[in-house]
């Protein structure tokens, strides 16, 4: 099994659509105003927003978007005027990670967790 997207809804789509692309995704699919699809830069996923009248309440997803040069990443991104609620911290579980929100209030977290992200030294071996 492969993971192929994830899917946020979005009041605002072209708002959104902005966003994502400032973030570095590839829109791929451009069916606004109520919904697009975008391509990762690295690997197979995709990522998509849909038109809602109304986000949900609560906490909702959190999404991570992996980064290998998580630092120039955040200050490219600054830079261009997206707001982070932390600059990059090390984790405990061996991560670094970044936290801002989406035009909507979806949670992202960039992160780079190199080999720790599929092997920490506390995964359960075969």
């Amino acid at each position: 099994m492969n993971l192929n997207q994830v899917t946020v809804p979005s009041i605002d789509l072209p708002r959104s659509v902005s966003f994502y692309k400032k973030l570095g995704l590839t829109l791929i699919v451009d069916a606004l105003p109520n919904y697009a699809r975008f391509e990762c830069p690295q690997g197979d996923a995709t990522f998509s927003i849909h038109r809602v009248d109304q986000l949900p309440s609560g906490n909702g997803v959190i999404l991570y978007f992996e980064c290998e040069n998580l630092e120039a990443k955040v200050h490219t991104l600054k830079t261009e005027g997206i707001l982070f609620q932390n600059d990059p911290v090390h984790q405990e579980w061996l991560w670094q990670e970044a936290k801002l929100l989406d035009p909507d209030g979806n949670q992202l977290i960039l992160f780079h967790a190199g080999k720790n992200r599929l092997h920490p030294p506390w995964r359960i071996q075969d």
